[in-house]
């Protein structure tokens, strides 16, 4: 090995260290598959959710695989709570908002507080928490926001009119947002997942739903992780104000 060569045996650095990561519902589903990932390449996460008893269960989890991690509680339904995230929170470099919810039946069966519920969830909460942190990241030169859309926000589904709409409304946030930030060093964009095992009780549901894929099955929550983490890194430095799909060809066919 000459003096120049680079050495077998060192380990290559981390496609996020230094990175400080805010992953909100990330007690679950594919919010902690995010988490897990986003530890792994080296960023320290902040596993956001309700649930004390499950953040504890994944921060652990990132900590016994040699990650940094902590457990912030907060409900994003509560204006109030959104309010004093940023202050008790700090300076992010990553902000993953994945916590949401659907609600599916036919228009007249949807009830006007599951409808609110959604849009403060799905819409209100992301849209505060871009207006708390991405101000920092752009005064710093530098952060990624990736919002966890889906596929119904792109393609019609039956009795999905509400729970689409409001994920149509996160990828037009996102554009907006990339206009907004983009300049500044802060790149945001959306992952629009199609169906995903995320509940065990839901794995037929999903089965049917993955058929009409082009890839003919769901995906596994890692592999809608793998791509937020790919976002999130510097090899996608040239991409912002994208939604991109990660739903097993469903909306091209």
């Amino acid at each position: 090995m000459t003096p120049d060569s680079p050495d077998p045996t060192s380990t290559p650095p981390a496609p996020l260290g230094e990175r400080r990561a805010l992953v909100t519902g990330a007690t679950s589903g594919i919010g902690a598959a995010i988490a897990t990932v986003l530890g792994r390449d080296g960023a320290e996460v902040l596993v956001l959710g309700r649930d004390a008893e499950r953040g504890a269960g994944i921060v652990t989890g990132l900590r016994d695989a040699g990650g940094q991690a902590s457990f912030v509680q907060a409900d994003l339904g509560d204006p109030q709570r959104l309010a004093e995230l940023a202050e008790e929170i700090g300076d992010i470099d990553i902000l993953v908002n994945n916590a949401g919810f659907s609600v599916w039946g036919a228009t007249p069966e949807v009830g006007i507080d599951d409808f609110d519920a959604m849009f403060a969830a799905n819409v209100r909460a992301p849209y505060y928490m871009v207006a708390a942190f991405a101000p920092g990241m752009a005064s710093r030169g530098r952060g990624s926001i990736i919002n966890i859309g889906s596929m119904a926000g792109t393609v019609g589904l039956a009795g999905g009119a509400a729970y689409g709409a409001t994920k149509a409304a996160l990828a037009a946030l996102t554009r907006s947002w990339a206009a907004e930030y983009s300049a500044s060093g802060v790149r945001v964009n959306t992952v629009a997942p199609g169906p995903v095992y995320t509940r065990t009780e839901g794995r037929e549901l999903f089965d049917t739903l993955g058929a009409t894929t082009a890839l003919k099955r769901a995906a596994e929550p890692a592999e809608i992780a793998a791509f937020v983490a790919f976002l999130a890194s510097e090899n996608a430095s040239y991409i912002t104000g994208a939604t991109l799909a990660a739903d097993g060809g469903r909306t091209a066919i």
